[in-house]
Protein backbone atom coordinates (compact mmCIF):
# COMPACT_ATOMS: atom_id res chain seq x y z
CA UNK A 1 0.00 0.00 0.00
CA UNK A 2 2.63 2.55 1.11
CA UNK A 3 5.22 1.06 -1.51
CA UNK A 4 2.17 1.67 -4.47
CA UNK A 5 1.72 5.30 -2.94
CA UNK A 6 5.30 6.30 -3.30
CA UNK A 7 5.69 5.09 -6.82
CA UNK A 8 2.64 7.21 -7.67
CA UNK A 9 3.87 10.28 -6.18
CA UNK A 10 7.38 9.28 -7.95
CA UNK A 11 5.72 9.02 -11.60
CA UNK A 12 3.41 12.20 -10.59
CA UNK A 13 6.46 14.23 -9.79
CA UNK A 14 8.57 13.14 -13.01
CA UNK A 15 5.63 13.52 -15.38
CA UNK A 16 5.16 16.55 -14.14
CA UNK A 17 8.00 17.94 -13.70
CA UNK A 18 8.51 16.47 -17.52
CA UNK A 19 5.36 18.54 -18.75
CA UNK A 20 6.09 21.74 -17.03
CA UNK A 21 8.93 22.05 -18.36
CA UNK A 22 8.49 20.97 -21.91
CA UNK A 23 5.12 23.44 -21.96
CA UNK A 24 6.64 26.37 -20.29
CA UNK A 25 10.40 26.03 -19.96
CA UNK A 26 10.51 25.97 -15.89
CA UNK A 27 8.82 23.61 -13.14
CA UNK A 28 5.91 24.62 -11.54
CA UNK A 29 7.00 23.91 -8.11
CA UNK A 30 6.99 20.44 -6.13
CA UNK A 31 3.56 20.11 -5.25
CA UNK A 32 1.99 21.23 -8.12
CA UNK A 33 4.09 18.50 -10.30
CA UNK A 34 3.09 15.92 -8.83
CA UNK A 35 -0.51 17.42 -8.66
CA UNK A 36 -0.21 17.86 -12.96
CA UNK A 37 1.43 14.67 -13.17
CA UNK A 38 -0.93 12.91 -11.11
CA UNK A 39 -4.27 14.07 -13.46
CA UNK A 40 -2.12 13.58 -16.18
CA UNK A 41 -1.55 9.92 -15.49
CA UNK A 42 -5.26 9.72 -14.59
CA UNK A 43 -6.23 11.50 -18.30
CA UNK A 44 -3.10 9.38 -19.96
CA UNK A 45 -4.68 6.06 -18.61
CA UNK A 46 -8.03 7.14 -19.50
CA UNK A 47 -7.31 8.32 -22.64
CA UNK A 48 -5.18 4.79 -24.01
CA UNK A 49 -7.91 2.85 -22.48
CA UNK A 50 -10.28 4.43 -24.61
CA UNK A 51 -8.24 4.22 -27.53
CA UNK A 52 -7.24 0.40 -26.45
CA UNK A 53 -3.74 1.02 -25.95
CA UNK A 54 -2.41 -1.29 -23.70
CA UNK A 55 0.00 -0.14 -21.23
CA UNK A 56 3.11 -1.89 -21.03
CA UNK A 57 6.81 -0.86 -19.92
CA UNK A 58 6.41 -0.95 -16.40
CA UNK A 59 7.75 2.44 -14.78
CA UNK A 60 8.99 3.79 -17.63
CA UNK A 61 5.63 3.08 -19.43
CA UNK A 62 4.00 4.15 -16.58
CA UNK A 63 5.69 7.46 -16.44
CA UNK A 64 5.40 7.88 -20.32
CA UNK A 65 1.47 8.07 -20.05
CA UNK A 66 1.63 10.06 -17.11
CA UNK A 67 3.87 12.72 -19.29
CA UNK A 68 1.31 12.58 -22.62
CA UNK A 69 -1.63 13.01 -20.02
CA UNK A 70 0.20 15.92 -17.74
CA UNK A 71 1.10 17.76 -21.60
CA UNK A 72 -2.38 17.01 -22.46
CA UNK A 73 -4.05 18.54 -19.85
CA UNK A 74 -1.69 21.41 -19.23
CA UNK A 75 -2.36 22.11 -22.75
CA UNK A 76 -6.15 22.39 -22.01
CA UNK A 77 -5.48 24.78 -19.41
CA UNK A 78 -3.66 27.03 -21.09
CA UNK A 79 -5.84 27.01 -23.93
CA UNK A 80 -8.94 27.60 -21.47
CA UNK A 81 -7.45 30.18 -19.49
CA UNK A 82 -5.58 32.16 -22.70
CA UNK A 83 -8.49 32.69 -24.42
CA UNK A 84 -8.59 30.22 -26.99
CA UNK A 85 -4.85 30.69 -27.42
CA UNK A 86 -1.58 28.88 -27.14
CA UNK A 87 0.55 30.98 -25.22
CA UNK A 88 3.94 30.47 -22.85
CA UNK A 89 4.46 32.72 -20.22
Amino acid sequence: MITNLLVWLVVGLIAGFLASKVSSGKGMGLPMDIVVGLLGAAVGGYLAGIAGIAVGGGFLGQIMVAFAGALLLLFAVRMVFSGGRFSHR
